[in-house]
């Protein structure tokens, strides 16, 4: 029996999630320098250096900004976590049973984890660690950010009787790891294409959730 969300059946206020926004120095042009940097040598080979050629600065101006590779790979960070957030508010707000919006939800997954390949490769152990216990309040916080979208379409799919009865908090932490981190392998490790990796991964990953593991919402 899944235990009651506090919230459950009252949906959230139909407003988008605002965007984090990213302090000074660390303005636009220098974030998509740094990810640029990223995709053409690869996270090991990164350096603040190549990122400040890419940019048309030197080490020195970055330097003198107090400007660090750490704090780049921060704040790209969080502009992966807004993008995530973009990337469910689709299916949260769709119409259809809680399998398809789930299936909708886990595509756009696995497209976040396409457009931040490399820096996903370059924070895994990182944002892998975000999940393990024990927990502070503050990665508490982050952990829940990521999987209370995927909870609520659990919920929902177990209302409409499209996805099985689970506990959702933990069946969305799973999801979310399985999904995006064997997408990420398989794209970088087993290079697979990205249509070849996500189609398989999501075919997996829905069996174990949905009502029907033959029916429809796996496609």
């Amino acid at each position: 029996m899944v235990a009651q969300h506090p919230d459950e059946g009252a949906r959230a206020p139909a407003t988008a999630p605002p965007p984090v926004s990213t302090p000074s120095p660390l303005d636009d042009e220098l974030l998509a320098a740094a990810r640029r940097a990223l995709e053409r040598h690869g996270g090991a080979r990164a350096t603040l250096e190549r990122i400040a050629e890419e940019a048309g600065l030197s080490r020195v101006t970055l330097y003198r900004r107090g400007v660090t590779r750490e704090a780049l790979l921060a704040a790209l960070a969080t502009r992966l976590l807004d993008d995530y957030r973009r990337a469910m508010w689709p299916a949260l707000t769709a119409r259809g049973s809680g399998a398809e919006r789930l299936r909708r939800a886990l595509g756009a997954l696995c497209d976040v984890a396409e457009e931040g390949l490399e820096l996903l490769l370059v924070l895994g152990e990182r944002i892998g660690g975000a999940f393990a216990e024990p927990l502070s309040d503050e990665e508490d916080a982050v952990r829940r950010t990521f999987t209370e979208p995927l909870e609520r379409l659990l919920r929902d799919g177990a209302g409409d009787g499209s996805l099985r009865q689970t506990d959702a908090p933990e069946t969305a932490t799973v999801l979310l790891n399985l999904v995006g981190w064997t997408y990420v392998h398989l794209r970088a490790g087993t290079e697979w294409s990205a249509r070849r990796a996500k189609r398989a991964t999501l075919r997996v990953a829905l069996q174990g959730v949905l009502a029907d593991p033959d029916g429809g919402g796996s496609g």
